[in-house]
């Protein structure tokens, strides 16, 4: 070999060494860096004329498509179990546990001791008002249940919109990375970057829906959901939705007075999109919180009906206002749907009227009664205590009291926030496992530290290369 072929080979030796080594500086640099892929110089061997040498053919970006999918699936499962996770977990908080102060179960058993203390003292104005007090509370403590329900609605429907539009705005993002990377595969460029950041806009909406990536001509790709939705193929589809400025029982999407989503101007069928976040609040505010409120209600009117017209006051005529009104109104049983947000005391009833009395002589006595006959308030209670097949179509068929409805009630939004949590646990160890696995095949800097040392090694040897021709050229200029 000529001093020219080895200075030449040496040379483009040392330019391989120099890119590998900013590229091993790159990785170490990104190691923790979210969407980061490992790069890895591709060199070949070169021959020019009559000597050799090193030849870069380009940087490959390392990653594992397959990991990189599951942990996507993974990451809308688990934003699905947190979206229903928080509103059961809200829901517990708001109707309390057994026992704690303040719960819906604690308000109907201060109502229940109230009225057995008032039965034991008729005449006994403080304890009259203490039971118009309790049934007062509880139902105030109803009417904030449903619009706990209803607020869980609302920031649903929020959630939906914020969410159609980071969907929107993140899949114009990968159109146009999808035009870049195009251009730089065609003019033959480095990928790497735009492929890290395009990677990192799409697991950014992962929890919104479960995506696939399908890959395409030149570097690009096209997104859809794992039930077959399109999001991007060609051009992004444009997801619509307008949230709702107000909400209430009887609002809901079947009315036509709640938006559903659209893709591209048309409606979208939902099924294409489950398994997200997106869903997860569709399902909040269209089912399991609409669930959630006919069983309020159901309760509600159970309350109603056994204290209303044809109950233990015998005043009271059909279509009159019972113990506990509509809003002040009789109950109508064609309006059970949001009759727990309007449920309250009568009237009548209420101390600071005054004629507490009519708990005991009746709601619709014209004057006060025997002072010590207590038999109305052990009426009342007696009809609270009796096991009776509810009237509402959303409770269970099983014959129960009063309290033991409102226990099933409370009981089962428990048991629902433990079945979600379980779920939880498990998928969040999923999660993190498949991000691990995924993590471990990204940069591992101590193999990167090795191969910087082979790299200082290589380096090294082709200085050497040069320095013994620059002598040899020397010695030859000096003969």
């Amino acid at each position: 070999m000529s001093l020219n072929g080895a200075l030449n080979s040496a040379f483009s030796g040392l330019r391989a060494n120099a890119r590998a080594a900013t590229l091993v500086s790159t990785n170490i640099a990104n190691a923790t860096t979210e969407g980061y892929g490992r790069r890895v110089l591709n060199v070949s061997p070169e021959v020019v004329g009559s000597y050799g040498g090193v030849k870069i053919n380009g940087v490959s970006r390392i990653v594992d498509p397959a990991i990189i999918s599951d942990r996507r699936i993974s990451d809308a499962a688990t934003g699905e179990n947190d979206t229903r996770y928080n509103f059961s977990k809200s829901l517990e908080t708001a109707f309390g546990v057994a026992g704690d102060p303040g719960s819906l179960q604690d308000m109907m058993t201060r109502f229940e001791n109230a009225l057995l203390t008032a039965s034991t003292n008729p005449a006994s104005k403080q304890r009259l008002d203490g039971v118009a007090f309790a049934a007062d509370q509880l139902a105030t403590k109803l009417n904030s249940l449903s619009a706990r329900v209803q607020q869980e609605r609302k920031d649903a429907d929020s959630q939906i919109a914020l969410q159609v539009q980071r969907l929107n705005d993140a899949l114009a993002q990968v159109d146009a990375l999808n035009v870049d990377v195009k251009k730089a595969s065609v003019r033959g460029g480095d990928l790497s970057s735009l492929l890290d950041e395009r990677q990192r806009v799409i697991d950014s909406i992962s929890e919104i829906v479960p995506i696939r990536s399908v890959p395409r001509e030149n570097g690009e790709v096209a997104l859809f959901t794992t039930k077959g939705g399109t999001l991007l193929d060609g051009r992004p589809s444009e997801f619509g939705f307008t949230a709702s400025n107000t909400m209430s029982p009887n609002i809901s999407l079947a009315a036509g007075s709640l938006s559903g989503l659209t893709v591209n101007g048309r409606p979208a069928n939902l099924a294409f999109y489950d398994g997200g976040t997106l869903a997860a609040n569709f399902e909040i505010r269209d089912t399991l919180a609409p669930q959630s409120q006919a069983k309020l209600d159901g309760v509600a009117r159970d309350l109603i009906e056994r204290l209303g017209p044809g109950g233990p006051d015998a005043t009271l005529s059909l279509g009159d206002p019972g113990f506990f009104t509509d809003a002040g109104a009789a109950f109508d049983p064609i309006n059970e749907e949001g009759i727990s947000s309007r449920i309250s005391l009568n009237m009548a009833l209420q101390p600071s009227n005054g004629e507490t009395w009519r708990i005991r002589d009746g709601i619709n006595a014209l004057t006060q009664g025997e002072v010590g006959n207590g038999q109305l308030i052990l009426d009342l209670s007696a009809a609270l205590e009796r096991r009776n097949p509810p009237s509402s179509a959303a409770l269970d068929t099983v014959s129960r009291t009063v309290a033991q409805q409102m226990t099933e009630l409370t009981a089962g939004v428990s048991a629902d926030r433990v079945r979600i949590e379980n779920q939880k646990a498990f998928l969040v160890t999923q999660n993190m496992a498949l991000k691990e696995i995924e993590f471990s095949k990204a940069v591992d800097t101590d193999q990167e530290l090795q191969i910087l040392l082979e790299i200082e090694q290589n380096y090294a040897a082709n200085a050497r290369v040069m320095t013994a021709v620059d002598e040899m050229l020397q010695r030859l200029l000096n003969i």
